[in-house]
C-alpha cells in the first residue's frame, strides 16, 4: 500500500509512535485494502468507518499511515485534558468535538472543518458513535458528526468498513487474541458520499438525518461486499431496544 503523499513523509509526533505501533499492529493483523486509491493522496477528507471492536481504530490508523496520511482522529474532548494524553492528543492534531449538540458545539464543528480545509488534514470519525449494539456487527443507526463537518466545510465525505478485527478482538472484550498472529483483516474505501446538495446545510436538520443516511448506507453496502451477505433491512437502534449506547463521541 502506498501513495503519493508527502504528508507522511515531514517530521511530526507521528513518527515515534508509529515507530512502536506499527509493528506491534502489523503482528496481530494483515491488512488488505481494497480501493486504496479511493483515500484523497492531498486534500481534506472525513474517513468515517464502521466499528464494533475497541481495536478497530488501531487497523483503521495503520491502513491510513501506510497509505501516506496521517490517521488523526475525532476524539472525546475530555481526553485532552488528561495529563500527557491530553499533550499527545494536541501535539498529534487529533480533533476534540464535543459531547453535546449545542449552539456552541455546533460552531466548533464549522471552526474545526475550516481549519481542516486551511491544512488540508484527514479526519477518521466513526459516525455510529460508539461500537455497534447490532447482534450480528452490522452497522447501527449513525449520528451527525461526520456529516456536520463534512458539510459545513464542503470535505470529501469518505466511507469505509473493515471486517475480520473481531477476530482478534471481539465487541467489549477486554483481551487480544494473539494466535494465531497476522489474521486477516479486509478493508475497503468506498467513493465519496454525494452531499453536494447538502453543503452549508450542517444547521439543517433534515438535511443532516438525510446525509447521515447516505453515510450509513454506503457504508453498509461495503460491509455487504465484504461479507458476501446482506444486512437487514432494518438498520439497529439501541433506543428500539432499550440500550443505553456508551464511549458516544458525537450526537
Amino acid at each position: 500500500m502506498a501513495s503519493g503523499s508527502s504528508e507522511k513523509s515531514r517530521p511530526s509526533m507521528f513518527w515515534p509512535l508509529a515507530a512502536v505501533a506499527v509493528p506491534l499492529i502489523s503482528l496481530l493483523a494483515k491488512l488488505h485494502v481494497i480501493h486504496p486509491e479511493k483515500l484523497p493522496v492531498r486534500g481534506p477528507f472525513v474517513l468515517a468507518p464502521n466499528h464494533y471492536s475497541e481495536f478497530d481504530p488501531l487497523v483503521v490508523a495503520l491502513a491510513v499511515w501506510k497509505l501516506g496520511r496521517l490517521p488523526r482522529f475525532m476524539a472525546k474532548e475530555s481526553l485532552f485534558k488528561v495529563p500527557v494524553l491530553g499533550w499527545v492528543l494536541h501535539k498529534t492534531g487529533m480533533v476534540p468535538v464535543a459531547r453535546s449538540s449545542s449552539r456552541t458545539a455546533a460552531a466548533d464543528t464549522i471552526k474545526q472543518s475550516r481549519a481542516l480545509v486551511a491544512a488540508g488534514r484527514g479526519v477518521i470519525v466513526y459516525p455510529e458513535g460508539s461500537l455497534t449494539r447490532d447482534p450480528e456487527l452490522w452497522p447501527m443507526r449513525g449520528k451527525s458528526g461526520a456529516v456536520r463537518l463534512a458539510m459545513a466545510g464542503d470535505i470529501p465525505l469518505i466511507p469505509m468498513a473493515q471486517w475480520g478485527t473481531q477476530e482478534i478482538m471481539g465487541r467489549y472484550e477486554k483481551g487480544l487474541s494473539l494466535w494465531p498472529l497476522r489474521k486477516p483483516v479486509t478493508l475497503i474505501i468506498g467513493d465519496p458520499v454525494d452531499i453536494s446538495d447538502l453543503v452549508g446545510k450542517e444547521h439543517d436538520q433534515a438535511a443532516v438525518t438525510i446525509a447521515t443516511e447516505r453515510l450509513m448506507t454506503a457504508i453498509t453496502e461495503l460491509l455487504e461486499q465484504l461479507r458476501s451477505e446482506k444486512a437487514p433491512a432494518t438498520r439497529w437502534n439501541p433506543h428500539d431496544h432499550g440500550q443505553r449506547e456508551t464511549g458516544r463521541l458525537d450526537s
